[in-house]
């Protein structure tokens, strides 16, 4: 299970969300600085323990144009070989020092995962709490347990990244989040909730395999 260390990091994961969202296809305001609340979340567990993974909601603005983000994080102590374009940025972690901060959806550990959370071979986790399931995320899981898990290739859409993984099947990772969203009728899905600025929350599918 994953330790979760109450210590700071530097730049703090918003700064570098802050600089690495308007660089992304899916990011609606690419005009102007984001600016960056955390809104959700939590996290899988590498059965190494090597890499941190988490998916976290943040809000861009506030009031009737905010947008809320489901993006993914991968932590490594080193980094990932040929995956420059997918590294988000470095911080310093006050406990383990030096970590590289990538893209999860091009992380092939991060997709093995996902894959496993889709198929019920993985229980999603509390985003602040060590060893500490998180009933509040949804898991249906699909017709799918014996779908291979490696990473074939990762293309992103309007608000999307589709992720296809040996044996052809493609998990959609959803970006762009919005409070009348439909619940979602894939084999396999994940919904989460998260905060609104008034304090109620809302819930959305943010991942999916299968139709």
């Amino acid at each position: 299970m994953a330790v979760i260390h109450r210590t700071t990091m530097s730049p703090t994961k918003l700064e570098l969300l802050t600089a690495w969202l308007p660089t992304r296809p899916w990011y609606r305001d690419s005009d102007r600085t984001p600016e960056l609340t955390k809104a959700g979340g939590f996290r899988l567990d590498d059965p190494t323990g090597a890499v941190g993974i988490e998916f976290m909601l943040v809000t861009d603005g506030a009031g009737p144009e905010a947008r809320t983000y489901h993006l993914p994080l991968t932590y490594r102590g080193a980094p990932l070989d040929s995956a420059d374009e997918a590294l988000i940025g470095t911080s310093i972690h006050g406990i383990l020092g030096q970590r590289w901060i990538y893209d999860g959806t091009r992380d092939p550990v991060a997709v093995t995962q996902i894959i496993a959370l889709l198929t019920g071979r993985a229980r999603p986790q509390a985003q602040s709490e060590s060893d500490t399931p998180d009933p509040s995320v949804i898991v249906t899981v699909g017709e799918l347990a014996d779908t291979a898990s490696e990473l074939v290739s990762t293309t992103d859409g309007p608000s999307y990244t589709d992720i296809a993984v040996q044996g052809g099947a493609i998990a959609v990772f959803r970006h762009v989040l919005n409070t009348a969203d439909a619940p979602g009728t894939a084999n396999a899905r994940v919904s989460v909730p998260w905060q609104l600025g008034d304090g109620s929350t809302a819930r959305a599918v943010v991942l999916a395999m299968g139709a």
